[in-house]
């Protein structure tokens, strides 16, 4: 890619031969991009916008800053939770956020709508992910897809030994591992109100007469009884996690066997030779989709666009799945990739889209539930509760 690729008057070009930007336009969007600001700040999860600091290999900001001239200051969030509390204090540009976030940016108006005739590469974003529900409403899009995949079980092949985890059940309910050992205290569970999900999708399975069809839509009753699992989980959990560095120290150093993890801390934790491996178990999984959104009043929309381009060029898209383990928006990518090799997205994913419950911000007004669902704000004060001990 030249220099003059990710200049804006480049962009601008491009995106007029491949798309009739005045039919694609969004209501509210940019319609026209200027210079670049100089730089573009960025609310991310980690090891999601690397520059070569942890592996020399991974770096896709260097480049970028070089050939746009726009800096890239990114914050850490650990949580969605964390990413939306961001964006309301604003002073951000973008913000990588999940699905369990993006509707309630959308509906705040915390971020602006997209308009993807300015991104010429857009089209080469997998299908399945152009108008996905998490960030397009109304046939308005709200964010370009930069990653997905799966949230797997985690644990440690020298505990499990030839018998490895089958279910989730290892990390909701007592026993004893296949080392003869207790699991309580020794498991983990995702500090943050989407873990209900997880809960609600292990009883569709194990509690079937409570009639789950989504378990990001739930009535009363069923929100009860995924509580209440979630406290029988409280006296076997030692620690909570949402930081993915403090969970790779905590199955290093303090004792941690079995978890819901990201494919991202298996693989750091594999190249420094810890006996850990990664399992969906027959319950299925819940999963993220995330999409780079825009701010309401980002103060460098220029330098933004650019860095959205730049976002789902194959190369990067490759090698951050190689680094995160996670599956690219660009179906591109999966070829030719010398970090993700060619068989790393059907490794990490690819084919179980249709499988994985993705994260959503659960509403009260809910498609698989004629007499309305819990919404998002009871699940922050219960899970709050239930990490309290109540």
């Amino acid at each position: 890619m030249s220099r003059s690729t990710l200049t804006v008057a480049a962009l601008a070009a491009a995106a007029a031969l491949a798309f009739n930007a005045s039919a694609l336009a969004q209501k509210g969007a940019v319609q026209k991009l200027g210079k670049g600001e100089g730089q573009v700040d960025i609310v991310a999860w980690a090891g999601y916008i690397e520059r070569g600091a942890t592996d020399k290999n991974f770096d896709w900001v260097t480049d970028f800053e070089k050939k746009s001239g726009c800096k890239v200051n990114v914050k850490t969030a650990g949580t969605s939770d964390e990413m939306v509390a961001l964006m309301n204090e604003g002073g951000f540009d973008l913000v990588t956020a999940s699905g369990d976030a993006s509707t309630r940016l959308i509906r705040g108006k915390k971020v602006q709508p997209i308009n993807v005739g300015l991104i010429p590469s857009y089209k080469n974003v997998d299908a399945r992910l152009q108008k996905a529900p998490w960030h397009t409403e109304n046939n308005v899009h709200y964010g370009v897809p930069y990653q997905w995949g799966w949230n797997v079980l985690m644990y440690n092949a020298n505990v499990f030994k030839d018998k490895p985890p089958t279910s989730w059940n290892v990390v909701f309910e007592e026993m004893n591992l296949p080392d003869g050992k207790s699991n309580k205290g020794r498991v983990q569970a995702f500090d943050g109100p989407i873990h209900i999900a997880d809960a609600a999708m292990y009883l569709m399975h194990h509690k079937k007469d409570l009639g789950i069809k989504d378990p990001y839509e739930l009535t009363e009753d069923q929100y009860k009884a995924a509580l209440n699992l979630l406290r029988q989980q409280r006296k076997i959990v030692g620690k909570y996690w949402h930081d993915a560095f403090v969970q790779i120290d905590d199955f290093t150093n303090e004792g941690v066997v079995a978890s819901g993890s990201w494919q991202f801390q298996a693989n750091i934790l594999k190249s420094k030779n810890r006996p850990v491996a990664t399992t969906v178990p027959a319950e299925g999984a819940t999963g993220w989709a995330d999409t780079t959104m825009m701010h309401a009043d980002a103060k460098h929309p220029n330098c933004a666009y650019m860095w959205l381009e730049h976002s789902i060029n194959p190369k990067l898209q490759g090698d951050l799945a190689a680094w995160f383990g996670s599956v690219p928006s660009v179906p591109a990518a999966c070829k030719g990739n010398a970090l993700l090799k060619d068989d790393g997205c059907a490794r990490q994913g690819y084919n179980a889209f249709d499988k994985i419950h993705f994260w959503r911000t659960p509403v009260a007004q809910c498609k698989s539930q004629s007499g309305g669902c819990v919404p998002y704000h009871r699940w922050v004060t219960d899970y709050i509760a239930v990490l309290g001990g109540r």
